[in-house]
């Protein structure tokens, strides 16, 4: 199987405060943090080489990664700064991709560190090879674009452009898992930041038609890109795998209330206080008889994030 790039360096705006406390790809989901959930997923498809991009929080991603011997998959850093985007990344890591120990390859996945998402790899890839495109993107239909932009494809499943959401065009929603030629990249300039789908992507199809693929599927997605997707998807694969909603070393006193909430490592409920559809960084100490609905909370330091407020040491934020 061919290796696979994660793409962990984000700053994941959208997501804050929680990603001032954790990388996106280090948040937990239904008792594993996401990028556990990608790597063994990789593993599972036969991957035996992953690199992970890092920049943002990068010690939460590798103090839970290590070498990836835990996690099925051989795991190697490609280390930006600053953060190069979703095609100067991968153009930074080509080294690394370019020779594994599996051996010497010209392909790879690229996989987005917030993907939750169950496409067959195996059947991406066996598409790709056959397509003789640079990049096969795998694409479900857009059911929600006010929400989401999406990709253009025609009736050979060749991307012909993008959108962004909220247009009235019909398009398919890109899930975040890709197969792509290193060659794909080699107009990418070194150290640079770049896009793919704004900059990248547009000139391959605008110079060989094909370039792009897509690979049409009925898999499944998870979105984890605002705190408030975080939560509903947490909850509903810690059902879906009956597992609980509390991390490593929490404790909560008997008397107290959690109710559809998310505790992450090493926190502290305190006698009678209540929780209802909140997400609890690691380390808070919930006051004891406080009420809390619908917020994000975790230790106040440094600057607040728009819209936090400071409370009893707390930086507290609506989801």
């Amino acid at each position: 199987m061919i290796p696979a790039l994660v793409l962990t360096a984000g700053l994941a705006t959208r997501l804050r405060p929680l990603s001032l406390v954790r990388a996106k790809a280090a948040l937990p989901v239904a008792g594993a943090p996401l990028v556990c959930r990608i790597l063994r997923q990789l593993a599972t498809a036969g991957v035996t080489d992953a690199v992970l991009n890092l920049h943002h929080l990068p010690a939460t991603i590798t103090g839970i990664v290590g070498d990836g011997r835990d996690l099925g998959v051989h795991v190697r850093y490609s280390w930006e700064s600053p953060v190069l985007g979703s095609a100067g990344g991968p153009r930074k890591a080509l080294p690394l991709l370019r020779h594994t120990s599996s051996g010497t390859h010209s392909t790879f996945l690229l996989v987005n560190g917030d993907t939750l998402t169950d496409v067959d790899l195996q059947a991406l890839v066996a598409a790709h090879r056959d397509s003789g495109a640079l990049v096969t993107m795998a694409v479900v239909p857009n059911t929600d674009p006010l929400k989401y932009g999406g990709a253009l494809v025609d009736d050979a499943g060749i991307i012909t452009g993008f959108v962004r959401r909220g247009s009235p065009q019909a398009s398919w929603h890109v899930v975040g898992v890709q197969v792509a030629d290193v060659a794909a990249f080699a107009s990418v300039p070194d150290d640079v930041p770049y896009e793919s789908v704004l900059t990248l992507y547009p000139a391959l199809i605008a110079a060989r038609q094909g370039a792009i693929r897509a690979f049409r599927c009925r898999a499944e997605f998870f979105d984890i890109g605002t705190p408030a997707d975080y939560l509903d998807t947490s909850l509903l694969l810690a059902a879906r795998d009956r597992v609980g909603t509390s991390g490593v070393g929490t404790r909560v006193d008997p008397s107290a209330r959690v109710d559809r909430t998310i505790l992450w490592d090493d926190v502290e409920v305190g006698a009678g206080a209540m929780l209802n559809e909140c997400v609890v960084a690691d380390g808070v100490r919930v006051p004891a008889d406080t009420s809390w609905h619908g917020v994000t909370l975790r230790i106040a330091t440094g600057e607040l994030a728009p819209g936090e407020r400071e409370t009893e040491g707390l930086a507290v934020a609506s989801l």
